[in-house]
């Protein structure tokens, strides 16, 4: 008599109790009827590879990977994607069936996905984006922005330092502008996109002025939490189309849950009420 396995996904981090993931994907799975489950894994540093490379054994198809641990995880992988190398971290890992783990990094998918959602009237080559943060996400976003097709990408950083380094590393599509200047390329852009935590639940605001403001310009935080960042708030009271944070953590679950279970899922307003409970 054989017993069909039942596929497992989990996320890995350390701490994962604030994760949204398991929301996200057990949302999905009963939706379309998947015997799987997909469960929290709070994973230390010291012992990532061990973990990860049990996984396949007890039934893993696959995993996300969130902080800290999104740039190791590229040492234990078998196989990088493309965007994985250029982003530099890996949020998505898939054991093959060869036993070979293969890392890819789907944030920047999930802005753009998340951005021609809410904002359907955007177009990459209407002009210039603002970026606002140089860390991880932004990298992604970068990477996520060119492909797409934006001439140019205005990038302010608190420390000026880690925006030339991205300058020097993605080329002259990218100019870096002071952050106290980054009011001064609010007129110009036409798209603003945060990546930092200013704004969010706990975190002091992003104190940037909107004076240059254009309605045409959209513009969107990472932030989910609150969903309504001030940031988005301010632009929306001047007439801009603003895109919330949580459309991103929900569409970067697409690839991921399509490779581990088959069935390419849908995000959708069901979905946005299922994962903020």
């Amino acid at each position: 008599m054989t017993h069909p396995a039942i596929p497992l996904a989990g996320v890995i981090g350390f701490p994962i109790g604030h994760s949204a993931s398991p929301r996200l994907h057990k949302y999905w799975l009963n939706r379309y009827g998947i015997a799987g489950d997909y469960v929290p894994l709070q994973v230390s540093e010291g012992s990532l590879e061990t973990v990860i490379r049990a996984l396949p054994q007890m039934g893993f198809v696959g995993a996300n990977v969130t902080i800290p641990h999104k740039t190791s995880v590229m040492q234990i992988a078998d196989h990088l994607s493309d965007r994985a190398i250029l982003v530099g971290a890996a949020n998505t890992l898939i054991f093959r069936a060869d036993g070979k783990i293969h890392a890819d990094n789907t944030d920047g998918y999930g802005f753009i996905a998340n951005l021609k959602q809410g904002a359907p009237n955007w177009s990459a080559a209407s002009g210039p984006a603002l970026v606002l943060g140089a860390g991880g996400a932004a990298r992604a976003i970068i990477v996520a922005l060119a492909d797409a097709g934006v001439p140019q990408i205005l990038l302010a950083n608190r420390t000026r330092p880690k925006a030339e380094a991205l300058r020097a590393e993605f080329g002259t599509r990218i100019k870096v502008v002071d952050w106290v200047q980054a009011q001064d390329a609010v007129a110009e852009a036409h798209l603003i996109v945060n990546t930092t935590s200013l704004g969010m639940t706990g975190q002091p605001d992003l104190k940037l002025s909107l004076d240059g403001l254009s309605a045409d310009t959209v513009v969107t935080d990472i932030v989910y939490k609150p969903l309504r960042t001030p940031l988005l708030e301010q632009a929306a009271a001047r007439g801009c189309v603003t895109v919330d944070g949580l459309g991103m953590l929900l569409h970067q679950g697409v690839p991921g849950f399509e490779r581990w279970f088959g069935t390419r899922p849908e995000v959708d307003d069901a979905l946005r009420a299922a994962v903020l409970g």
